[in-house]
């Protein structure tokens, strides 16, 4: 690769750092399936329960937990994704994230009765990882890939995500139902051993990024630690100085901050409702399968959408879809409904997220994508603070979380009308010429 700023000429080179890329988005889905949603939330409820709490109680506990474990980046984003840009260090700060994410998910092996205090402190480690790592992660996409391929390229990577995911997630479903084909002795230690699972699969399915993605050059460079901090915040105050500058890129920002609230709520909060509700574990399991499996195509399917009509249009479809999801989810009492509401999700849930962030980018000044990511970043982490505290609130407050999932449309309303004044196009030029004066 000529030019590590830019995407590669080759077409095969391209393609190859597309899908080494793509994978990581495989690699962390493993985290996102069990950790975020399927296994732990369930697990996390019952150490909760176990320590005498009512099971409304533990749901909201869980919901403030992800809530707490995520402040930290949503504060601090903006400010590492600004150093990175400053030192030229996208892929060294991923591979940080990644090292406390691997170890933060291993060690929830550990966790024993009545211990839900440490396993809000693990899991935050873990969430940490995570969150942080996708500032970065994202940040690359603007200098792998060409500007008519964004939506392509990021609709690929939610694509793998699904599909890794999903074939994860079975792998893990068989090893609860049969632990003794794995010479497992029960469900319990299996549990445990899906945590380290997580662990290998995310840190071995990363290393294609590290190996075929050079790091983005920097643009500039301070001489020591303590200039690069001062320098970061510098030119950290000086973008919110000059934000008006960026009048789309800031409205689409406000936007998606509010929609994802919603799609951030019911991706993270969805298993624990359907146990408060009554559903069996390995139900819950099969629906979030199905999620997997649909969201494969269904992403890619976004990208030739976003294509077709826009980007815009393809965010807006996703969103009126979420409306009724949140809805229908006010009337589940069964499997079967549960199952109907995890295709509809699957449908739409990775391609509003991928086209999001393939406009964003568009809008993005490249010499400056981390520091933008970090923002689009905390308005993705301000989701999972408030979208489940007013779930869990709720839930306290009439004694059903019915009542919590079904509040969240009111987040795609608001969200989808500010959407709606995007003004793609000027976003576009505004960044074009930040990049042509840097």
């Amino acid at each position: 690769m000529s030019n590590p700023t830019s995407p590669p000429e080759s077409e095969r080179d391209y393609h190859r750092v597309i899908n080494a890329w793509a994978m990581y988005d495989w690699a962390n889905s493993a985290f996102a399936v069990i950790i975020l949603t399927a296994v732990f939330p369930v697990y996390y409820r019952a150490l909760a329960t176990n320590a005498g709490r009512a099971p409304e109680d533990a749901t909201a506990y869980w919901a403030y937990t992800t809530s707490l474990s995520i402040f930290v980046v949503a504060v601090i984003g903006p400010v590492l994704g600004t150093i990175a840009d400053i030192i030229g260090g996208k892929k060294r700060f991923l591979g940080v994230a990644l090292i406390f994410g691997v170890l933060g998910s291993a060690s929830l092996a550990l966790l024993g009765d009545d211990t839900f205090i440490l396993a809000s402190l693990l899991f935050a480690i873990a969430n940490f990882g995570f969150a942080a790592g996708n500032i970065f992660y994202e940040a690359m996409l603007p200098h792998i890939a060409r500007p008519s391929d964004f939506d392509r390229v990021s609709a690929r990577g939610y694509a793998f995500g699904y599909l890794g995911g999903g074939i994860f997630l079975l792998f893990i479903l068989v090893l609860l139902l049969r632990p003794g084909w794995f010479w497992i002795a029960n469900r319990e230690f299996a549990v445990s051993a899906s945590f380290v699972g997580v662990a290998v699969w995310w840190l071995v399915f990363s290393m294609p990024l590290f190996r075929h993605i050079h790091e983005p050059r920097n643009v500039e460079r301070s001489s020591s630690s303590v200039g690069v901090f001062r320098d970061g915040f510098k030119r950290l105050l000086n973008t919110l100085n000059h934000i008006r500058h960026y009048r789309q890129l800031t409205l689409f920002l406000v936007a998606f901050w509010i929609y994802n609230d919603g799609i951030s709520t019911i991706i993270k909060l969805a298993a624990a409702f359907g146990d408060e509700i009554g559903l069996a574990h390995n139900q819950m399991l099969i629906a979030l399968i199905l999620t997997q499996f649909i969201g494969f195509p269904c992403s890619i399917g976004f990208g030739i959408l976003a294509r077709k009509f826009s980007p815009k249009s393809a965010i807006l479809f996703g969103l009126g879809i979420y409306m009724l999801v949140s809805i229908g989810g006010f009337f589940m009492t069964n499997a079967a409904h549960f199952y109907v509401l995890a295709v509809v999700v699957g449908l739409v849930q990775g391609g509003t997220q991928a086209i999001s962030r393939s406009l964003f980018a568009l809008m993005v000044p490249k010499t400056q994508s981390s520091e933008f990511f970090g923002f689009f970043s905390t308005g993705e982490k301000m989701a999972g603070i408030i979208g489940p505290v007013i779930f869990g609130s709720i839930g306290q407050l009439t004694g059903s979380s019915r009542w919590g999932i079904v509040s969240v449309t009111v987040l795609f309303i608001v969200g989808a009308a500010l959407l709606y004044g995007v003004n793609e196009t000027e976003g576009r030029r505004v960044a074009e010429a930040v990049e042509a004066s840097a």
